[in-house]
């Protein structure tokens, strides 16, 4: 089993800047997969930015250019910077893990981008 805990989500004006992080624990070593997806009311949940173990990471085309994501595999730990915020990004940001073919999301982190 995996545990996943966000933290870092808030208010921000249009603009701004903000980073989400994710800790992972459990009997687990490192995770295949891990990254963020959010969801904003009315809407399917989307993807933001996944990395593999090895490196190899995808963002959502909305994102592209303004979010970066970083993980720390000895850590279990992804981190999420969201940069030249809009108000389209707000949303609930969720913590995404896949391990040994099993899927595992945080309880969500709440980004609210208002001025």
């Amino acid at each position: 089993q995996v545990q996943l805990v966000e933290s870092g989500g808030g208010l921000v004006q249009p603009g701004g800047s903000l980073r989400l992080s994710c800790a992972a624990s459990g009997s687990i070593f490192t995770i295949y997969v891990m990254g963020w997806y959010r969801q904003a009311p009315g809407k399917q949940r989307e993807l933001v930015a996944r990395i593999t173990s090895d490196g190899i990471t995808n963002y959502g085309d909305s994102v592209k250019g303004r979010f970066t994501s970083s993980r720390d595999n000895a850590k279990n730990t992804v981190d999420l910077q969201i940069n030249s915020l809009k108000p389209e990004d707000a949303a609930v940001y969720y913590c995404y893990a896949q391990w040994l073919g099993s899927d595992y999301w945080g309880q969500g982190t709440q980004v609210t981008v208002s001025s």
